[in-house]
Parts: C-alpha cells; sequence; structure tokens
C-alpha cells in the first residue's frame, strides 16, 4: 500500500534522511523509531508531501506520488496526524467530526445541515462514541485537555477513510490507559485493512501494537524486523533502546 524508495533529504549540508527504503502493506502497522534528531518527522514530512525529498519516490498503491501536494495526496487516501494536535479550536467536537465527514463526499460541506451540522448528527455520534467523546460532542476544542484533542484529532482523520495513515506521536501527553485505549482503536483499523505508519517514544505502544518495527538514527535506517527480534538487537539497544528497556523501563 506505501512504498518508499531511497528517500533522502538534507538541509545545508547535513543529511536528515539518508536512502531510507521500506514498504507498508495494508493491515499492518509499521512503527518508525529513533532517538530525538533521527529524522523520523523529516522522512514523514517527506511521504506527506509537506517536503520535497532529494531524491527517492514515494509509491501510494503502486501510484507515484512524490511530486504531487499535500491535499493531492490526502485525496487519494493519504491521512496524517501530527505530534501537536492539529483541530481548529472555536468547532465544537461534534461540529468539527462532522466537517471530516462531510469532506469525504464531494461538495458535503456545502450543504446546510439542522442545527449548523456540516454532516447528519446519525453519522457524527457513532464516531464521538469511539473515541469516547460523547459527553464531550458540544464541548469548543479550544477548551479541551491535550489528550482529548489528539483522539478528536484522529477519530476526524479516521472519519475520511484513509487508505494509508501517518502517526507522528500519536498517544504524547497520554497516561498509559489512554494510550493503549487510542491505539487500540486504530489496530482495529488496520485490521479492517488500514495500513499505519507511526512514530512513538512510548516503547509500551511500539512493542505494544507494531506489527513492525523500522529504527532510524542519524537519518539512515540501521533496523527493520518484528517487534521482538528488534527488542533484542544488541545494536538497536546500544544506539537507541538503553540497557533500560530490558527490564521493563521505558527509552
Amino acid at each position: 500500500m506505501l512504498a518508499v524508495q531511497g528517500l533522502s533529504k538534507s538541509f545545508a549540508g547535513v543529511h536528515a534522511v539518508r536512502e531510507v527504503s521500506f514498504g507498508l502493506e495494508a493491515g499492518h502497522m509499521l512503527a518508525l523509531i529513533g532517538p530525538n534528531g533521527a529524522g523520523k518527522s523529516t522522512c514523514f514530512q517527506c511521504i506527506n508531501g509537506q517536503l520535497r525529498p532529494d531524491a527517492g519516490t514515494v509509491r501510494l498503491d503502486g501510484a507515484d506520488v512524490s511530486g504531487l501536494a499535500v491535499a493531492d495526496r490526502a485525496r487519494l487516501g493519504m491521512g496524517r496526524t501530527f505530534q501537536i494536535a492539529q483541530v481548529a479550536a472555536s468547532l465544537t467536537v461534534r461540529q468539527h467530526v462532522g466537517v471530516a465527514l462531510a469532506a469525504r463526499r464531494r461538495g458535503g460541506w456545502l450543504r446546510p445541515r439542522p442545527r449548523g451540522l456540516p454532516a447528519p448528527a446519525a453519522e457524527i455520534d457513532p464516531w464521538l462514541d469511539r473515541f469516547g467523546l460523547a459527553a464531550r460532542g458540544d464541548a469548543v476544542c479550544g477548551e479541551l485537555p491535550y489528550p482529548e484533542l489528539k483522539r478528536v484529532e484522529l477519530a476526524c482523520v479516521l472519519a475520511q477513510r484513509p487508505r494509508v495513515l501517518l502517526m507522528d506521536e500519536p498517544t504524547a501527553g497520554m497516561t498509559r490507559d489512554d494510550r493503549h485505549a487510542l491505539m487500540r482503536v486504530v489496530r482495529e483499523e488496520a485490521r479492517r485493512g488500514l495500513a499505519v505508519l507511526f512514530t512513538e517514544h512510548s516503547m509500551d505502544v511500539v512493542f505494544g501494537f507494531a506489527d513492525r518495527v523500522l529504527v532510524m538514527v542519524r537519518g539512515a535506517v540501521v533496523a527493520d524486523g518484528p517487534p521482538a527480534e528488534i527488542e533484542r538487537d544488541p545494536a538497536v539497544r546500544a544506539a537507541y533502546l538503553g540497557s533500560a528497556h530490558g527490564t521493563g523501563g521505558l527509552a
């Protein structure tokens, strides 16, 4: 579903991403991990179209999208959440999800709806229930605590039914229980055929939910394999995980 080949990006002579190549199948969750400055966010931006790589290609379900803008990639089925949740602070939770649902239908957002909603409440409410937001439907997003904003953002992205989902630090700022609840929803979507690529610093999320783990250090991929194999890899432990992970700690 997603194929990245030879992706490279430099800034003023500094190699942020060095010939990164990997594939991601539909229905799978791939975690991209590495220390701060490893190039994960730059890699995401090149895949999503926010940055133009110096070299390499990005293919979505076989189609070369390397030269397409972010909006064009989204229309072809590439969704993304951000390390800092991107939501419209002035909208209510219900309105926000409604806009996302309407965006899935060409021109749907232009049609007036009862009570000012851009989509029927019957379509919106199941998404609120799914993300534990039913009681917060009329709350203004700008007044929500950060963990709830992350849930709103993810609900809106998934409501648009992407085929590939990129998530940059999806559980940042959440408790362990909240992290796992959110990722269980993502895993359900993956089991229905969604391809998921995510970065994450919480190792309980990485090793608890990823089908495969990709490790970046200094812009290059240094390991790629199943979670159990990556967890045992001495080179990965030395470069990133550290000895604390072996005793249950988090890197």
